[in-house]
């Protein structure tokens, strides 16, 4: 590990640690704006940190929270693999694998590039983007879902090693896009280097080192300080989950030991499966720090010395800690549901500084087939926002992101143009926020029809059968559902369509907050004339005088 023993002004590392972070946005906007896949360019699925030597994350973009869990394991991965001092200024590697390190699921494509400083490591600029490719794959383990990248040289002298690349490519089934975002990957990351050197020529190598240490350390006391501010205790909770994937539901647990600075999270679930949605460990690692931390401190600076404070565990070949050669597609499924089962632990310590439950899950709807218009194979992936869950002060937003997702939706103009297919139908689901003195968030309503024929939709979901449930006597959100065509109930993740016919996804709503009797009646009326709810509803949940009518 590294030491330094440089004094420093405090305002000198919070002036270079917002540097840092302001690094990380512009390599994200880099990203973006140079990618070619509409996945990044609309949907924003991408992530940028920085890393001091030792693969300390020093700051993170604010992009996707469960990035982090293929971001840090990444430079061990490198190190591992390849000496330092066969490491030169122009190299950059590239791995997905989540049973190697470098990844949480195969289509998170990491890009790690060393930044020299004077001829001296002085850190790693990082990024990721998902790459809407790995479509029509089974999902009963890793082999079956795509190319495995371990951590390997995949640029040398700033150019890409050919072989290399065209062995990565041939594994891919839009290569061309591909190669688009390999580019602006790369780009991101030299802008980052460039970024980092001239931080270093203002401030000095050595002081830069020890402004990145200091931080580490700060976030660890902002972190304590939070955790202080909860009672000591340990506190339980358990949900039930379910997927498409699966012909059964099971339980999820977790007990949180708060101890004055520490925490300590004891995860228990059953052995993993043959479907998509096992988590790897770091996955899970990810999962937790961002769920504390939107507890203990939302405005904790997002570097490893969040990580200090917090320690979690889960059985190693569980689904929430599997192990090779578990399938991990659709891990993002019960990422969202460790959140829940921190959130509704925490909120007995609590319960102001939680929201009731979010939609719980991560509703992908994938499609692919050949373009009629171009004879090119295409892959469209969307993931799909839901219900936000109420607050001890607010209603949850309706038809948001939530969680350790944070993509855009693909605007339709950008969807059609794209892609052979047609949005029917994009609208909020009507009464499917959890009632409460503050409701719960709705759902979205989405159709999306297929305009030629053998379209094949691979839909990812969880909160078929369980409800998002509420807090202080909020009621639970409405579960997910998924149809086809007109309303016939779809319950198989992998469904094939002609032209004319469509999928639609009907994602979950927030749980409410509080006792919905207390609602003010004024604005139980308002959304009876929105036709948010109707009258019976209103009634019946909120019990309003029928006379009020």
């Amino acid at each position: 590990m590294t030491t330094i023993n440089t004094p420093l002004d405090p305002v000198q590392v919070e002036v270079i640690g917002s540097a840092l972070t302001s690094i990380c946005d512009e390599m994200g906007e880099a990203l973006v704006k140079a990618s070619y896949s509409p996945n990044i360019k609309e949907r924003r699925d991408c992530t940028t940190c920085i890393f001091d030597i030792d693969g300390n994350a020093l700051a993170q973009a604010e992009h996707i929270p469960l990035h982090l869990g293929s971001l840090m394991g990444i430079v061990d991965a490198v190190l591992a693999r390849y000496p330092l001092d066969s490491i030169r200024d122009g190299d950059s590697f590239l791995g997905n694998d989540p049973h190697t390190g470098g990844g949480t699921h195969l289509p998170d494509i990491v890009l790690v590039t060393p930044i020299f400083v004077d001829g001296a490591l002085a850190g790693w600029a990082t990024n990721l983007a998902h790459h809407a490719d790995y479509a029509d794959r089974g999902h009963e383990n890793i082999f079956q879902e795509g190319i495995r990248i371990p951590a390997v040289r995949i640029v040398r002298d700033g150019e890409f090693l050919d072989d290399i690349l065209h062995l990565i490519l041939t594994n891919m089934q839009v290569p061309l896009e591909r190669i688009a975002d390999f580019n602006a990957q790369l780009a991101a990351n030299k802008l980052g280097v460039e970024r980092v050197r001239e931080i270093a020529a203002r401030y000095g190598l050595e002081t830069l080192k020890s402004a990145g240490l200091a931080l580490l350390d700060y976030t660890e006391r902002k972190v304590r300080a939070g955790i202080r501010e909860l009672p000591n205790g340990i506190y339980d909770f358990t949900d039930s989950f379910d997927s498409d994937e699966l012909d059964h539901t099971f339980d999820i647990s977790v007990r949180i030991t708060v101890e004055d600075e520490s925490m300590h999270l004891e995860f228990k679930a059953p052995e993993q499966v043959r479907a998509s949605i096992n988590m790897v460990r770091t996955a899970l690692l990810a999962t937790v720090y961002y769920a504390v931390k939107t507890v203990v401190g939302p405005d904790i600076p997002a570097n490893a010395g969040l990580y200090r404070a917090i320690t979690a565990h889960a059985p190693e070949g569980s689904v929430l800690s599997c192990v090779s050669p578990a399938a991990v597609n659709g891990r993002t499924q019960l990422c969202q549901r460790v959140v829940d089962l921190v959130h509704g632990a925490l909120a007995q310590a609590d319960p102001s500084k939680v929201i009731a439950a979010c939609y719980g899950s991560v509703p992908a709807t994938t499609f692919s087939g050949v373009n009629p218009r171009t004879g090119e194979y295409y892959v469209y992936l969307e993931t799909i926002g839901g219900g936000l869950g109420a607050g001890g002060c607010w209603d949850g937003l309706n038809g948001v992101q939530s969680h350790i997702t944070n993509t855009s939706n693909l605007p339709i103009e950008s969807l059609e143009a794209e892609y052979p297919l047609f949005v029917e139908k994009y609208e909020l689901v009507n009464g499917s926020g959890g009632a409460g003195e503050h409701r719960g968030g709705m759902g979205i309503h989405r159709r999306i029809r297929s305009e030629h024929d053998d379209c094949i939709c691979d839909v990812s979901v969880s909160r078929l059968k369980s409800r998002p449930w509420g807090l202080q006597g909020g009621l639970p959100g409405a579960s997910l559902r998924v149809e086809k065509n007109d309303g016939d109930t779809v319950t198989e993740s992998v469904t094939r369509l002609n032209a004319g016919e469509s999928i639609a996804v009907l994602t979950a709503g927030g749980g409410g907050y509080g006792d919905p009797s207390k609602r003010p009646h004024e604005t139980v009326l308002r959304e009876i004339r929105e036709k948010r709810i109707t009258p019976a509803e209103a009634t019946e949940l909120y019990g309003l005088d029928p006379k009020l009518l």
